[in-house]
């Protein structure tokens, strides 16, 4: 079945990095445009960022842009998200989603960034 599996979260202080993976299992991973979404309590989910099959395109909100970075490894199946200078705003639930029919996600990691 599918499966997507985060892991990466922690807590860190304003101005930091951490890198979020997501494995990924259960389908063709290669073939499949993935995403990375966030949430906060009493939000709605916030699109972050998305990366093409072949890794050659990606998007990012603007609240990002400079500052992280998607990538993915088809061989090894798994999605990245690099985070850097991060702010207390990026504390949230971080999820990695994709879309096969229906929409995937997995369980999240948690990321709190401390001012």
């Amino acid at each position: 079945q599918v499966q997507l599996v985060e892991s990466g979260g922690g807590l860190v202080q304003a101005g930091g990095s951490l890198r979020l993976s997501c494995a990924a299992s259960g389908f063709t991973f290669s073939s499949y445009t993935m995403s990375w979404y966030r949430q906060t309590p009493g939000k709605e989910r916030e699109l972050v960022a998305t990366i093409y099959s072949t890794g050659g395109t990606t998007n990012y909100a603007d609240s990002v842009k400079g500052r992280f970075t998607i990538s993915r490894d088809n061989a090894k199946n798994t999605l990245y998200l690099q985070m850097n200078s991060l702010k207390p705003e990026d504390t949230a639930v971080y999820y990695c989603t994709t879309f096969l029919g229906l929409w995937r996600w997995g369980q999240g990691t948690q990321v709190t960034v401390s001012s």
